[in-house]
């Protein structure tokens, strides 16, 4: 396991970089599924955002979510880290455990545009389009800060 402790700017860098991506679609899926749910209400063509949705989504999305918690798990069983580490670490971990669920309920919500009706409105998609930037803003905080 010494060897975590000689890779740890790496794996903090990668793991960083696989957050990163992991957000801009976290960010970014939500907002698509605002026009794709308008149009859709209107009665336009909507394919386009199907396409636009399940690239997002299985080329950015889900590898950047596997490589964060890889990263992530590696980071964590480095030796000794868990002796430092404050309760901010749990409270951050429970956050990204709840952005992972949100990820499931997106990939969700595909499938289920997929059928030809939206499941929910555009202004349901607007309002939890912000859930993933308040995270973010928290989770850097606990990070940085390191509060408790």
């Amino acid at each position: 396991m010494t060897i975590l402790l000689d890779l740890q700017e790496w794996l903090e860098a990668f793991h960083i970089i696989s957050v990163m991506f992991w957000m801009a679609g976290m960010y970014y899926l939500p907002r698509l599924f605002v026009y794709h749910a308008e149009a859709m209400e209107a009665g336009e063509p909507h394919q386009t955002f199907e396409k636009m949705e399940h690239n997002l989504l299985r080329i950015i999305m889900n590898p950047a979510l596997i490589a964060t918690w890889i990263f992530g798990l590696l980071l964590l069983s480095r030796p000794g880290f868990w002796e430092g580490a404050g309760y901010w670490l749990i409270v951050k971990l429970c956050f990204v455990v709840f952005l992972t669920g949100y990820h499931g309920f997106l990939a969700s919500s595909r499938k289920k545009f997929l059928s030809g009706t939206s499941p929910r409105s555009s202004r349901f998609y607007r309002m939890i389009n912000e859930i993933p930037p308040v995270l973010t803003v928290f989770i850097v905080i606990l990070v940085v800060v390191q509060p408790f």
